[in-house]
């Protein structure tokens, strides 16, 4: 009887292991780009306010604007562009002491702000022409409106 007991408790005890979690980062969860890009649509010519979780990819930049993309190819129909105002730009460098082009590059980041559907005019020589297509962009304001959630430093 003892034998039985003394392995019913040693089984019993064997099933109740405890398990140390290990310390990790949650996971990030992304918005949806493409919900994105269709209520910015839907809402065109205003914008659809709202706080959107994203994976930047690419980053470039047009005279004294940073834009920070969600795809490789800026023209791609599934990117949204958080488009960076100069103001931000400059004191983003001044805190961090990097472009932000550089910076956000394969990093996940969270922007309050309004998404919007853009309207960009192909042109030569500074002369638009009557061919276009839409881009769905964020506008950054305020440096307060972008955080860094995770990503490689």
């Amino acid at each position: 009887m003892k034998i039985v007991l003394i392995t019913l408790v040693l089984f019993l005890s064997g099933c109740s292991s405890t398990q140390i979690a290990s310390p990790h980062k949650a996971e990030v969860v992304y918005s949806d780009t493409m919900e994105i890009i269709r209520s910015a649509a839907e809402s065109a010519p205003t914008g659809i306010a709202g706080e959107y979780t994203l994976k930047i990819k690419a980053a470039g930049n047009q005279g004294p604007y940073v834009y920070l993309n969600t795809e490789f190819d800026y023209r791609d129909q599934r990117a949204v562009t958080v488009a960076l105002h100069p103001s931000v730009i400059s004191l983003f460098v001044q805190k961090y002491g990097v472009k932000p082009q550089e910076y956000f590059i394969n990093k996940s980041i969270r922007v309050n702000g309004e998404a919007q559907r853009v309207k960009i005019t192909f042109g030569t020589r500074k002369k638009p022409s009557n061919k276009y297509y839409y881009q769905t962009h964020i506008r950054i304001m305020d440096i307060s409106q972008i955080e860094v959630l995770s990503g490689h430093a």
